[in-house]
């Protein structure tokens, strides 16, 4: 799977213009919040703002800027999951769910050394990565990663709508559409 076939499911999962009250995103279009896309410089309407704009952020700012592409390299399954959940849930809160995954699979240090859990993705956690994959194979790595990133997941959207907040209003989506969705 390329960067262009990840970017596209991204656009076909976020669909077009909404603009939801119980959003805190306010105005968003192919997933592009009014806030980023204005951060990006596009200044027009944003039930206009053109697909290619839109792939123009994905890849610049979910993918390149957080450190992302090199777990394309390495496994794009993981790496489209990890690039999804950063365009629903944050960049950074997506680069920590995949430092925390590896830190928890690694049995306390046994199969590699833990690695800080700050969220940008760099050096070591790809180093992780590449370890835990030697150690449970290319699909046990992938089944393993892709399995902790969705709970990890689901309990950050199950915290979010608890209590009847506004969040609630999205849960069978984000259950829907976002959790397991990917692999």
């Amino acid at each position: 799977m390329t960067i262009d076939e990840m970017i596209d499911g991204i656009l076909d999962r976020e669909g077009r213009y909404v603009n939801h009250p119980s959003d805190p995103g306010g105005a968003t279009n192919w997933g592009i919040t009014q806030r980023v896309a204005r951060a990006n410089g596009y200044q027009g309407d944003m039930r206009t703002l053109p697909k290619a704009t839109a792939r123009e952020i994905y890849r610049r700012e979910y993918i390149e800027k957080p450190g992302f592409l090199p777990i394309a390299e390495i496994d794009p399954l993981v790496a489209e999951e990890v690039i999804d959940s950063g365009v629903n849930a944050g960049q950074a809160r997506a680069g920590l769910w995949f430092q925390q995954a590896l830190n928890v699979l690694n049995r306390r240090g046994q199969d590699y050394a833990d690695i800080g859990e700050d969220g940008k993705v760099g050096k070591q956690s790809i180093a992780a990565f590449q370890a835990l994959r030697r150690k449970r194979g290319e699909q046990g790595a992938r089944r393993l990663m892709l399995r902790a990133l969705n709970g990890l997941q689901f309990a950050h959207y199950f915290n979010l709508a608890k209590g009847g907040t506004k969040f609630e209003d999205f849960m069978v989506g984000w259950v829907d559409s976002r959790v397991g969705a990917i692999g």
